[in-house]
């Protein structure tokens, strides 16, 4: 067995023999998308104010600035440890009086061999370093890092090969009032050469600081003032820096600064202020970016998404651009294919899925979201039937009692959106999906047994009930679905479309409560689902089943 770059020979030789079998254009739309924030937790964030954070190479330890008791300072540096990358960090550790003081110690940079720990002083605004002979040696005093780089310098960062040091600084011949620069040197016995400024791509009549520099050097991230970040990135190390872009939030609360990159680039580390939901004056927060990865939509990553890839391999291409992590290189190359095959195989939800119960579970009264953090509470005494669905297991409700509830998934008023479910059997009258006190969203007509829904529109033309002409309580196997694409509702069954709006709708009906499968919204008798439902999906845009 050969390999590639870790990468089996094998596999790439089979990709490029289906690329040259397959014929008939493509649709890629890849990207590297940036997904929900959370907080690192209560061990390291504190009710006091916890600062800026870096990592050792490994990944294993977390070095940040804190005002937690127990220390020297008003801000002491501290470290957390994890046993592996997918461990709870460990209680933090003050790095004792050879490293703090009662000065104000921040912003750590630790070198990739662990033995340089670079750091800013809020009192004199030098930059100082400390140095230990290995890993298991103690920290040496701090010493100053003097001229060129000297004064007014904060937010250092230290490149992995430990030859460039990037810092803000307020010095004069910048763009702003502070400005990103680095220093560089020959060899790690070396002085420090005079600082450059990384010049308008990066530095603007704002100020930027709070630099955090890539495994590989080739993606830089800052603060820009204390409500945006933004990144950079380059080709190779030695060409200068592209435009900078803006790192997206959605509509955040407070203020954020202060970006980290893990060293894998997978995960964005920043603080937070309040109006995070924080503990303390500032917290460490985290956000994976993530790459799309499922090329051609089919929900795994397979040889078709490889064929994909190899179709395109050179190109200078965004939409396949997945690689490196975490803003990619603009060009399809090995860096793409590591990402696509640290995948390979695995199944891929789409971002836009806010909620998927599979309802493959075997026993208990959880029924578990797969796409967020929806999980559903299971009433009544139905039966799991683990090899009975349509995708693998269902669950049966008896028409009763049965009946499941979730917490508060969406409202229909805040835009497009589409849910799916597979159903088998049911009667005229019952429901199969409803919002708690508001409406139906899929039910059967109290008549003929026909797909209906009873999700109407706001405003003077609400629409009134949407009903198709096609029976689904027939005993086989159906998949429906409604969608909104905020202008109209389409009914579907079995990827058909059976019933639509004939005139356009202002918006569909308020609604903040969670919802209920296998009964309406009221939880009114006569109105509980008897039969199968399986793979319940709901989405936060228009989908064409």
């Amino acid at each position: 067995m050969r390999w590639l770059n870790g990468y089996k020979m094998e596999a790439v030789v089979v990709g490029v023999v289906v690329a040259l079998m397959l014929v008939g254009d493509r649709c890629a739309n890849a990207e590297i998308v940036m997904g929900e924030p959370s907080s690192v937790g209560p061990v390291i964030n504190d009710a006091t104010d916890v600062q800026n954070s870096d990592f050792s190479h490994d990944g294993l330890e977390l070095y940040y600035s804190s005002a937690r008791p127990g220390g020297y300072g008003s801000y002491d540096i501290w470290v957390s440890q994890r046993e592996t990358l997918n461990n709870p960090w460990q209680e933090p550790i003050n790095l004792g009086p050879n490293v703090n003081s009662q000065r104000h110690e921040a912003e750590p940079s630790i070198s990739s061999d662990g033995l340089e720990l670079y750091f800013s002083s809020w009192d004199d605004w030098i930059l100082r370093v400390c140095t230990r002979p290995s890993k298991d040696a103690p920290w040496g005093s701090p010493v100053k890092i003097g001229p060129p780089i000297g004064y007014d310098a904060s937010s250092p960062d230290i490149s992995a090969d430990g030859l460039s040091l990037y810092f803000a600084s307020v010095r004069s011949g910048g763009y702003g009032n502070c400005d990103v620069w680095v220093a560089t040197r020959a060899t790690k016995d070396d002085l420090w050469g005079e600082p450059v400024n990384l010049g308008p791509n990066v530095n603007t009549a704002s100020n930027e600081w709070a630099v955090s520099i890539s495994a590989d050097a080739r993606t830089l991230v800052f603060s820009r003032e204390f409500r945006t970040m933004w990144a950079t990135t380059r080709q190779t190390i030695d060409d200068d820096w592209g435009p900078s872009i803006i790192l997206p939030f959605d509509n955040p609360p407070g203020n954020f600064h202060s970006p980290t990159l893990s060293p894998d680039g997978s995960t964005l580390y920043f603080n937070a202020a309040r109006g995070w939901g924080t503990l303390g004056a500032n917290d460490i927060w985290q956000v994976k970016f993530i790459p799309i990865v499922d090329f051609n939509g089919d929900e795994i990553v397979d040889i078709a998404d490889l064929v994909v890839l190899i179709e395109h391999w050179g190109e200078e291409n965004p939409s396949l651009d997945i690689g490196p992590l975490p803003l990619g290189d603009g060009r399809i190359d090995e860096a793409d294919l590591k990402v696509l095959m640290s995948y390979w195989g695995q199944e891929v939800l789409p971002l836009e899925l806010v909620a998927y119960w599979r309802l493959d579970e075997t026993e208990g009264n959880i029924a578990y979201d797969s796409a967020r953090t929806n999980d559903a509470s299971v009433f009544g005494d139905p039966v799991w039937q683990p090899e009975s669905g349509i995708v693998d297991g269902a669950i049966a409700l008896d028409g009763i009692d049965d009946y499941i509830e979730t917490p508060f998934v969406l409202n229909p008023v805040d835009g497009e959106f589409s849910v799916f479910a597979w159903i088998k059997s049911g009667a005229s009258g019952q429901a199969i999906l409803s919002q708690a006190d508001s409406s139906n969203w899929l039910c059967l007509d109290s008549v003929e047994g026909c797909l209906t829904t009873e999700l109407k529109g706001s405003g003077r033309s609400p629409g009134g009930t949407l009903s198709s002409e096609v029976v689904i309580a027939d005993g086989t196997w159906h998949r429906i679905g409604l969608v909104w694409d905020g202008s109209y509702r389409c009914l579907y069954v079995d990827g058909v479309e059976v019933a639509k709006d004939t005139n356009p709708l202002s918006n569909l009906e308020n609604a903040e409560g969670g919802l209920y499968f296998g009964v309406d919204c009221t939880l009114a008798p006569g109105t509980f689902f008897s039969g199968l439902i399986d793979d319940i999906r709901i989405y936060n845009r228009v989908i064409s089943p």
